[in-house]
Parts: structure tokens; C-alpha cells; sequence
């Protein structure tokens, strides 16, 4: 068999593309995944471009599959750089075989035999193909209920990247969750650039066509799942209905992403974000009243183009009223085809630099504050991975990362664990 040497950037959509890169060319072209990139009859790097760094990684790192491949190998780019830079890839680095956009996967077996194929289209309609299986891990499985973003935010490349939204057919949801069951996992997470904005778009018409609430009720109905996650949900989208399900459903699991990316209501409108502090605010105070035990997740960028002193302690505000579980923070990073990149206003890196400072110095506090309070709790962990020392990692209801003393035969079952000791990013215990 050829051997395929996949390294995947950026987030779980684009896990979610290689594992379906991965299954296409193992099924339809024999082709075999490998960790040793020396061997590799075709190298694949999956990028991201909602930031500037991977981007700027990419040519290094094909610079580096160039001197590492053996003669005769191809090396392929796709995901978002590939939908944005396309032909441009090519012209810098013309050993590059082929370039597949994020919104083009399923065309990976015809890609793969055209020298210098570009295939970017946006608007290409992939809903309602059915992907070859693959999962990178046996216990969970990540299924897309939709592609691409109908979101104007300012600071966004993805709508360029990934075209206009599409909601997959709910009956193909439902089919690949109940196929991933059958194969020992218990525990999906649904995938979206919205999530809770599911079914504003079908490609076809849709008999029975659901929101995500009624998406999440159904998915739920599917015997041997035990758990339901999903991302990422956006802040405008969350009614009062989809927040009641989120709590009551006892197989969503209570963790949840609610991105800010700021706490000023100002800088909010100059994003597009459609919502302000106050409703952000209100959003997590329900979450919080309907679920205490719930862990809160965000995105925050800081210095957007014009961003005060003023509209930073705003930001900084929301961090102290919500504190968050986990928070993702950034610097503004202006990106191609987006109207805040031409914005005159932009924020002096330096002064962008010292507020991600302050924002995650912060927010470690909080984190180690709210881990610390974990201990000597009983909370259900899915075991999914061998740690070295003898233990076991997996993660509790609310997503927190618990490693325990314990062999293989705990992987794939859900166990009681009491939290003994708390660390900034994981909880060690014993089972119980």
C-alpha cells in the first residue's frame, strides 16, 4: 500500500477534513497513514489561515517536507490557506503537487493525479456527500452538521475560506452518529462555524427540516450515545429554548463555548458580532443560573483596530464577572479579503502585546481557582487515552482533562473519579 503522511493545522473542522482526506484516499486509493513523513508516498499539510502565524508556518514547513520526502513523493496543501492563497501556493513553491480548499475534500482522489491541480471553489456543495469512515480516535467521534459561515465579522477570514453556510440533512447526521456508535464510540461532538444557527440553509429542500435544538433532541435519541458535545455555538444564536435543552438533556454534556471576542460593546458593532456585552453577559448568567456547575469557554481577541484603554477594562470586566473555565485569546492579527485589515486604527503591537499579558496572567488565576475547586469531587470521567506512569487520561462531563491510575481496560468507559489534586490544565484522581 502507499503511505500517507497527513499534518493537520487549526481547529476541529480541519481534523474533521483529514479524517475525511484520510478515509477518501484509504478507501478509493489505497492508500496507508503513516507517521514517518520519510516514507510517505504523499504528504498532506491541512492549514489554517485565521491567523497570520500558521500561515507564515506553512512555506516553512513545506520547505521542510521538500528536504524530508523521498523522490517521487507528492506533497498536496489544503484547508483554508489553500481556499485563500490557491495558485499563489503553487507560484512560491512550485514542488507543491496540488492545492484542495477547505470547501473541495471530496475532490482529494481526483486532485491527487493532476499535477498542479487547484481546486478553491466556495461555493461548491459537498452537504450531502457521504464521506468514507475514519477516526483518529476509537471513543469519540466529530460529525459536521454544517459548512461555512454566513457571519460578516470584520476580523474573519473564514466566510472567504469556507463559503456561505450550508446545514447538513439531519438524516445524514443521524446516520453518521449512529455509525460511529456502532463502532464503540460514545461520545460525539457536532461541528459548525455556528452551530445553534443550524438549519437557516439547505442545499436541497428538506423535508422536516430542524433547528439545533430539535437537531440536538434527535441526535439524542440514538441508543448506545451516552454523550453529546458540540461547537461552537454563537453568542446571538442562544434563545432561551436552545439553553433550556442545553441544560435539561442529560446526555449534552454542561460545557460550553460562548465566544466573546470582546467585552466592549463598541468594538462588538465595529466586529459585527450582533450582540453586546450586556446580552453576552445575560447569555452566561442564564447558562450559569439554569447549570452552576457548568464550564464556560471564550475567544478573545485584543487590540482590534481601535480598541482604547477604555474598551480593553471592558473585556477585562466580562473575564471578571463570567470567569471563564477556558479562555482562547489572541492578538488581533489583520487577515486577507477582511474589512478590519484596512481599518486606519490599528492598535501598536506592543500595546496589543502587554494587554494579552494582563488578559492571561489574569486569567490564570481564575483557571487554577476554578480547577482547585474541583478537588474532592466525584465527577465521571471517559477514559480515552494510555498516560506513561500507569495512568489513564480522559476527560469529565464538563470537558475538564483527569488522568487517574489504570490500564487499557478503562478506555471507552465512563467511571467515577474523586478529584485528589488540581493543576492549571488537568485534575489527577482516583477511581472510585
Amino acid at each position: 500500500m502507499k503511505k500517507l503522511y497527513i499534518q493537520t493545522l487549526g481547529c476541529a473542522m480541519n481534523v474533521r477534513d483529514s479524517e475525511h482526506i484520510i478515509a477518501e484516499l484509504g478507501q478509493k486509493e489505497d492508500y496507508q497513514l503513516t507517521q514517518d513523513i520519510n516514507e510517505a508516498d504523499l504528504i498532506i499539510i491541512n492549514t489554517c489561515s485565521v491567523r497570520e502565524k500558521p500561515v507564515s508556518k506553512l512555506f516553512s514547513e513545506l520547505g521542510s517536507f521538500k528536504l524530508k520526502k523521498k523522490p517521487g513523493a507528492k506533497i498536496g496543501v489544503a484547508g483554508c490557506t489553500a481556499s485563500h492563497l490557491g495558485k499563489e501556493i503553487i507560484k512560491r513553491a512550485p514542488y507543491v503537487d496540488f492545492v484542495l480548499g477547505a470547501r473541495n475534500v471530496s475532490k482529494i482522489t481526483q486532485v491527487v493525479h493532476k499535477k498542479h491541480a487547484v481546486e478553491i471553489d466556495t461555493n461548491y456543495d459537498e452537504s450531502t456527500y457521504v464521506f468514507g469512515d475514519y477516526r483518529s480516535n476509537p471513543y469519540k467521534a466529530y460529525i459536521n452538521i454544517s459548512i461555512g459561515c454566513d457571519k460578516k465579522c470584520t476580523f474573519c477570514i473564514v466566510p472567504v475560506t469556507r463559503g456561505e453556510e450550508i446545514s447538513i440533512p439531519s438524516r445524514l447526521i443521524i446516520q453518521e452518529v449512529k455509525k460511529a456508535v456502532e463502532s464503540g464510540a460514545k461520545e460525539v461532538t457536532l461541528l459548525g462555524q455556528n452551530v445553534n444557527n443550524y438549519g437557516r440553509r439547505f442545499s436541497a429542500q428538506e423535508e422536516g427540516a430542524k433547528n439545533f435544538t430539535e437537531l440536538l433532541q434527535e441526535v439524542s435519541k440514538v441508543k448506545g450515545l451516552e454523550r453529546i458535545r458540540f461547537t461552537s455555538p454563537h453568542p446571538l444564536h442562544m434563545d432561551d429554548e436552545f439553553l433550556h435543552e442545553f441544560a435539561t438533556n442529560s446526555k449534552i454534556c454542561k460545557q460550553i463555548h460562548v465566544p466573546l471576542q470582546s467585552g466592549s460593546t463598541r468594538i462588538l458593532k465595529e466586529m459585527k458580532r450582533g450582540y453586546s456585552k450586556e446580552w453576552f453577559l445575560n447569555r452566561c448568567e442564564k447558562i450559569r443560573a439554569l447549570v452552576p456547575d457548568v464550564a464556560i469557554s471564550t475567544d478573545i481577541i485584543v487590540g482590534f483596530p481601535g480598541e482604547s484603554e477604555e474598551d480593553f477594562l471592558e473585556t477585562m470586566d466580562v473575564v471578571e464577572k463570567v470567569r471563564f473555565d477556558t479562555i482562547f485569546s489572541f492578538k488581533y492579527s489583520p487577515r486577507p479579503h477582511t474589512p478590519a485589515a484596512s481599518y486606519a486604527n490599528q492598535v501598536p503591537s506592543e500595546v496589543a502585546s502587554k494587554r494579552l499579558q494582563i488578559l492571561q496572567e489574569r486569567h490564570k488565576q481564575i483557571q487554577l481557582e476554578q480547577m482547585q475547586k474541583q478537588v474532592g469531587k466525584v465527577v465521571k470521567v471517559y477514559f480515552e487515552e494510555l498516560k506513561s506512569g500507569g495512568q489513564v487520561a480522559g476527560r469529565a462531563d464538563d470537558g475538564r482533562l483527569v488522568y487517574a491510575k489504570g490500564s487499557e481496560e478503562l478506555l471507552g468507559k465512563i467511571v467515577d473519579v474523586k478529584v485528589t489534586k488540581a493543576y492549571l490544565t488537568k485534575l489527577e484522581g482516583e477511581v472510585v
